[in-house]
């Protein structure tokens, strides 16, 4: 779960399991594989280093391959 601001200044929890996109229209909007659309106050880059946080702290990116570190073993 990570935690997003609405553009009225309103915190709320996301699965990020459930992201499809995130892209800024300038507004950065979030979509979920459901099709339910937030537009939020963080950037692209804010809610794509939330993410990353959430899935290593899930261990989604324990695996080095899935990383980008090929090297390891």
């Amino acid at each position: 779960m990570i935690e997003i601001t609405k553009l009225n200044g309103k915190t709320f929890t996301l699965n990020a399991l459930y992201i499809e996109t995130v892209e800024a229209f300038p507004d950065t909007t979030i979509t979920l594989t459901t099709g339910r659309k937030f537009i939020v106050l963080e950037s692209e880059e804010q809610v794509r280093q939330k993410v990353k946080t959430f899935y290593q702290h899930i261990q989604v990116l324990s695996n080095p391959h899935l990383r980008g570190e090929e090297n390891e073993e």
